[in-house]
């Protein structure tokens, strides 16, 4: 996520939004029974009393597949069904439950009297469930029974979604709808515990395994609806259109609705790009945004990796300025304005994020520092002395390394000049110690060998050494990269 509007950090304005905005429901109040309690430092003080199922460091449930259909009211306003998602056990022990996250409740939390939460389940079946718990964005089902290491399960429900009335991610913006975090995902247990952390108003807080999505989204023929993955369409009941969205091996599935304008482009090397925007959107922005997208994707694509999923959807609006821009796998939500907007930063995220994913709670400059880096290279900024141009720490406490719980336990100020800007600084600082064709061959490797999977700051460091026979030590002190 990003307020950067066409490449360069506005500080000022990225703070402002970043900093502000609608308090999360997580973090008005204590996460709950369910929840782990984690120190600023994102450590989990009770991890060695708590039975995961996830031995030995394995990250499970894995291989996720997730088949949902919805149908939507007149407007996108309102949409209801029924989702299933079957799941691997990973862990040597036996799972005897999975945790499944409403992100989508993030913000108003259980709701009020006459005013529900906006994500609701029902009608569980495959487990039995557990009371709401974190806010109401944690749902623990039971398993039947145990289930044993590489064994498969599922468990489905009824699902209800209602797009809450304001612009945000998961919002609305005139007759455009957006669902970003509106679907159900499951969370992941491992040698850590449970991560059921809450969602702290800024930021993220996801953490989630690479799955397949197949979600079936029957709406009015009026509205058209971009959506992460490969699109298809077809004619519904009278008046209605069967859009469908198919997605291997993203983290989350976003979609949004409404009467965009669209034009697709081709990239050199075969992607799509699908461009929808809203009427009040700058044309000039549009094609800004397209042409800085197709040199993304190709860039990103030759220093990291070919970009997997066949197309990219951008969806753009000239009134997310309260907003922002937000990364989703395969779709990026967009502030446009004449100039263009974060596109450049939202792609970077598909590799930092979506292909090399990373628990965004305890370590959020695993992503937001690379994209940043990235955003940053390809606009050819000069960096020598972004280092120094910073001067002292904002605090003794401050570190690259904090989690998420450290910036909302006081150190909200901190967030964006240390994980966006100092982050990236840090690693136009180490490609300086690596040497350019170094640096770019240890992230291509680190990508490579996390692709699809989920990679620790301990991961980036180990490759870093591998390309050096130079003491990191104290680069990594300097740069307070624990």
């Amino acid at each position: 996520m990003t307020l950067l509007r066409y490449g360069r950090v506005t500080l000022a304005a990225l703070a402002a939004v970043l900093l502000t905005g609608p308090q999360a429901a997580g973090a008005q109040s204590s996460a709950g029974p369910a929840a782990v309690v984690r120190s600023a430092t994102g450590a989990d003080p009770t991890a060695g009393e708590r039975g995961g199922g996830a031995a030995r460091g394995a990250a499970t449930p894995d291989r996720p597949s997730y088949d949902v259909a919805l149908r939507a009211d007149a407007d996108g306003s309102h949409w209801s069904g029924r989702q299933r998602v079957s799941f691997r056990n990973a862990g040597r022990t036996p799972l005897r439950s999975v945790d499944v996250r409403l992100w989508g409740n993030g913000t108003d939390g259980c709701g009020a009297p006459g005013r529900p939460s906006p994500v609701r389940v029902r009608g569980i079946t495959g487990g039995t469930p557990h009371p709401l718990a974190v806010g109401c964005t944690a749902l623990r089902i039971d398993l039947p029974a145990p289930l044993p290491y590489g064994a498969r399960a599922s468990v489905s429900f009824d699902l209800a979604i209602t797009v809450p009335d304001r612009i945000h991610r998961f919002g609305r913006d005139g007759a455009h709808r957006y669902l970003g975090n509106a679907l159900p995902l499951l969370s992941v247990q491992d040698a850590r515990g449970r991560h059921l952390d809450p969602d702290v108003g800024f930021g993220e807080s996801y953490y989630t395994l690479a799955g397949d999505f197949r979600v079936v989204l029957d709406h009015p023929r009026r509205l058209v609806v971009p959506t992460t993955g490969t699109t298809t369409r077809r004619p519904g009941a009278p008046g209605r259109t069967l859009t469908t969205g198919v997605a291997r091996g993203v983290r989350d599935f976003a979609w949004a609705a409404g009467p965009f304008r669209s034009r697709t482009v081709t990239t050199p090397g075969g992607i799509r790009l699908n461009a929808y925007w809203t009427a009040t959107t700058s044309t000039e922005g549009v094609a800004t945004d397209l042409k800085s997208a197709v040199g993304a994707v190709e860039e990103f694509g030759a220093r990291y990796g070919r970009y997997p999923y066949g197309e990219l959807d951008l969806v753009m609006s000239d009134a997310l300025d309260d907003v922002g821009s937000m990364e989703f796998p395969g779709l990026v939500l967009l502030w446009t304005e004449p100039e263009g907007s974060a596109v450049v930063h939202e792609i970077a995220h598909q590799w930092f994020y979506g292909i090399v994913g990373n628990d965004e709670f305890a370590a959020p400059w695993l992503d937001e520092a690379f994209a940043q880096y990235a955003n940053q290279l390809y606009y050819r900024e000069s960096t020598t002395t972004c280092w120094e141009d910073q001067g002292a720490w904002p605090s003794d406490t401050a570190a690259l390394t904090r989690s998420m719980a450290y910036y909302a336990a006081g150190h909200r100020s901190e967030y964006v000049r240390v994980v966006y800007v100092r982050g990236a600084c840090a690693l136009h600082d180490l490609e300086r110690v690596l040497g350019g064709p170094a640096m770019a061959r240890m992230l291509r490797g680190y990508v490579r060998d996390h692709w699809l999977g989920v990679a620790t700051t301990a991961d980036f460091k180990r490759a870093a050494r591998a390309v050096t026979a130079k003491d990191l030590g104290p680069f990594w002190a300097e740069h307070r990269i624990n």
